[in-house]
């Protein structure tokens, strides 16, 4: 603690400006409410829901159980809502998150419509000055980014897009209105999380579907149907033990963190089998992963597991050209996202699906008409990009933020983010981040980790409040050590050696570090527990505005 004098508190507009309206957003607003602090949310779309307000494209469906992808703070409002289906579809999470909004009256602090284009720190006030589109400009002792992970699209960037005479949609962008492809030529250019979950979908109303794949993934079957009544009530009576085990476990999901591992290569090959050919037809990319945990680090283990799902491709797909072109050969499995799909692998079993491999033929050009690769043109009616994000950090930085000395958050981070327990930043006081880069964020369930977030940030700032601290803000040499932590635990396992949007691989110019934190939402969060009974260990506390 840096100084024992108290000089009076600026006056601002709020306590804390919160960035986003999605579950992030929504929580914290409802948990500063709660804790006496004023709040604004600023969301850009014209409705809360965050990531699914924007990803509305025929599929979209979370890849978490949704009795799992939901708010645990409320028994009432677990006990209240009714979940039609085991894994939720995009219309059902955004009809849940508006429910949330309503039942806590959330939306008397939300100003939709509206994007924050600058947050800078005033250091001689000690505050936050907040600048939106619409012209407003506010100010806040706290400013709290709830941006999200996945959440700024990158664009198309082909050469000839826009010459295209048909219609083209951004996966991410999808209209609201249904999109009819009855009787198109459809083209779709990707074959990440978000493909896979179009491509059944369009091929069943296009006249053909061609699919463009660069890179095969892995995918897994979700066995998605209608969850009955009964396991509801089940699960409901035994909600806060499943809680607690999805806290203390790797991926925050309820299955628990094995004690005394058993290494993959050491069980006996039918015992393994068993297992597997048991998690396959259960369905779950998690429950895979959390079953061998050392997939991910030991590459005789992964291929153990890879060959088995490559077996499983080949038997479902009858093309064995085909079949060989979905078999991923350039990555071990878990290395990328492992996607969950509903009869994707059977979707080209159909005469009006086509695959083409852009590793063989690159894409050259988008035409008036269609679509040109070095090997042949293919006729277009309509073009889906399902191209990813600029994901961790691409969403902060589209932000004109500004720290200490008018230091850009850009400039800040130009050699790749910088962050201590992905919850604050150096140089920039006051300013939190909801599972931001170096947590475990988009390696696990992503509610799980928000909620830890958002209580961890209340609770820091009811402490600031009751110590008469002004200011908060990450130790140099706190971070320094956290974000090597981060690499080293990292480096532990496979995942750094892919090319993958969790190292920024998908963005051109990008710095090439790895951004989730690998060690496990249980031992993460003891971690910021510990951190926080310690005053805040690692953090820098001061009762006035930090000088420069």
């Amino acid at each position: 603690m840096n100084d024992s004098r108290s000089p009076p508190q600026p006056v601002t507009d709020f306590d804390a400006v919160i960035v986003g309206a999605g579950f992030a957003g929504l929580y914290m607003l409802h948990k500063l409410r709660e804790a006496g602090f004023s709040a604004r949310v600023f969301e850009a779309g014209t409705g809360v829901g965050g990531t699914w307000y924007w990803n509305r494209y025929p599929g979209a469906r979370c890849d978490i159980e949704s009795v799992d992808y939901s708010y645990s703070f409320s028994p009432e409002l677990e006990q209240e809502w009714q979940w039609s289906e085991r894994y939720p579809r995009q219309p059902e999470i955004l009809a849940y998150l508006n429910h949330v909004a309503d039942r806590f009256d959330l939306r008397r602090d939300i100003h939709l419509e509206t994007r924050v284009t600058a947050a800078h720190f005033d250091e001689s006030a000690g505050l936050w000055r907040i600048e939106t589109d619409r012209g407003q400009r506010v100010t806040a002792r706290y400013c709290v980014m709830a941006t999200g992970c996945l959440s700024l699209p990158k664009r198309p960037d082909f050469p000839g897009v826009d010459q295209f005479a048909g219609d083209w949609y951004l996966t991410a962008a999808w209209p609201k209105q249904d999109v009819d492809l009855t009787g198109k030529r459809v083209g779709v250019i990707g074959t990440g999380s978000t493909a896979i979950q179009v491509i059944p979908q369009v091929a069943r109303q296009a006249a053909h579907l061609t699919v463009f794949q660069r890179t095969a993934n892995f995918s897994v079957p979700a066995r998605n149907g209608p969850l009955p009544q009964s396991d509801q009530q089940r699960i409901k009576a035994q909600y806060p033990s499943r809680r607690q085990l999805s806290r203390e476990s790797l991926f925050g999901v309820p299955v628990a963190m094995p004690a005394a591992p058993r290494r993959t290569r050491d069980i006996p090959p039918d015992e393994l089998r068993q297992t597997l050919e048991t998690l396959w037809a259960q369905g779950g990319a998690m429950s895979l992963l959390a079953a061998a945990p050392d997939v991910i680090a030991d590459a005789e283990a992964n291929t153990l597991v890879a060959d088995f799902v490559r077996e499983k491709i080949r038997a479902t797909v009858k093309d064995p050209k085909v079949s060989a072109m979905l078999c991923p050969t350039t990555h071990p499995l878990g290395t990328k996202r492992l996607c969950l799909d509903t009869e994707y692998y059977e979707t080209y079993n159909r005469d009006n699906v086509t695959l083409v491999d852009l590793r063989a033929t690159p894409i050259e050009q988008i035409t008036e008409h269609g679509l040109r690769t070095s090997a042949a043109e293919y006729p277009l009616d309509v073009l889906i990009f399902a191209t990813g994000f600029d994901a961790m950090t691409g969403a902060l930085n589209s932000i004109d933020i500004r720290g200490r000395d008018g230091l850009a958050l850009k400039q800040a981070w130009a050699g790749g983010p910088q962050t201590y327990l992905g919850l604050a930043s150096a140089g920039f006081p006051n300013m939190f981040l909801i599972t931001g880069p170096q947590s475990p964020s988009v390696f696990s369930n992503m509610v799980v980790s928000i909620e830890q977030h958002v209580e961890w940030i209340a609770g820091c700032l009811a402490y600031l409040r009751e110590h008469d601290l002004a200011c908060i803000e990450a130790n140099p040499q706190a971070q320094a050590g956290w974000v090597a932590h981060v690499a080293d635990v990292a480096n532990s396992t496979l995942l750094p050696q892919t090319d993958s949007w969790y190292v920024g691989a998908n963005v051109p110019g990008k710095p090439r570090v790895f951004t989730p934190y690998l060690g496990g939402v249980g031992p993460y969060r003891q971690h910021c527990q510990q951190v926080a009974a310690k005053g805040y260990e690692g953090f820098e506390l001061s009762r006035q505005p930090v000088a420069a």
